[in-house]
């Protein structure tokens, strides 16, 4: 059983990705991949930092969500129990196929 405390508003909003509160961070190894990475930023109107760092591996992986968003799920409209039936019978559906 999960805690009442679990549950409770823990005070830091979740800020949009990209947005001023929640800039984008990537990292990349060289200047033109840099100069490369702004551009797409800059275009979409999205707020980022840009970590320059030959040692390390490319990091762009913030910038392929913005570019790639979540789509949601569409739902079926369910049938309600007084329309006709899906089956083209004519009949109401709570009297055919709703049994």
């Amino acid at each position: 059983m999960a805690n009442f405390n679990d549950k409770m508003f823990s005070g830091k909003k979740e800020y949009k990705l990209g947005s001023k509160k929640n800039p984008a961070t990537v990292s990349v190894q060289t200047e033109k991949r840099k100069e490369e990475v702004a551009k797409i930023f800059e275009e979409n109107n999205w707020t980022y930092k840009i970590n320059l760092d030959a040692d390390k591996a490319e990091d762009i992986s913030e910038l392929e969500i913005l570019q790639n968003p979540v789509q949601g799920e569409k739902i079926e409209k369910k049938v309600g129990r007084n329309e006709p039936c899906s089956c083209g019978s004519g009949k109401k559906y709570k009297k055919c196929c709703g049994k």
